[in-house]
């Protein structure tokens, strides 16, 4: 399993418009081989920004990296940056794979 992540900084008083471009926008995610999940999390707020994370999980890095060269991560991508005034920065990517053993861990708690 592969997790691919990217953290965002978001404005004070911007964090509604930056949910609802998440919640509107087409991810083209669904049908994409090795894909299984997407969650958009809030965190914690600061006097200058709220962080959010969003996340994907897949089977493997390679379906992850095989999504970033494709049409459909162009199409998903498309016009973001024309929403610059909302982010403090740019996002922050983080990827981590599970270490082997584990998954019958979660499954057995």
């Amino acid at each position: 399993m592969f997790i691919a992540m990217n953290r965002f900084k978001i404005r004070p008083g911007r964090e509604q418009d930056f949910e609802t471009i998440w919640r509107e926008r087409d991810s083209f995610l669904e049908d994409l081989p090795g894909f299984k999940a997407f969650h958009l999390m809030k965190g914690p707020s600061s006097d200058d920004h709220t962080l959010y994370a969003s996340h994907t999980v897949w089977n493997s890095r390679e379906d992850f990296e095989a999504w970033t060269k494709s049409e459909a991560f162009r199409k998903a991508h498309k016009g973001a940056g024309s929403h610059e005034d909302i982010y403090l920065g740019h996002p922050n990517f983080e990827g981590f794979e599970e270490v082997d053993g584990t998954e019958a861990l979660a499954l057995a708690s």
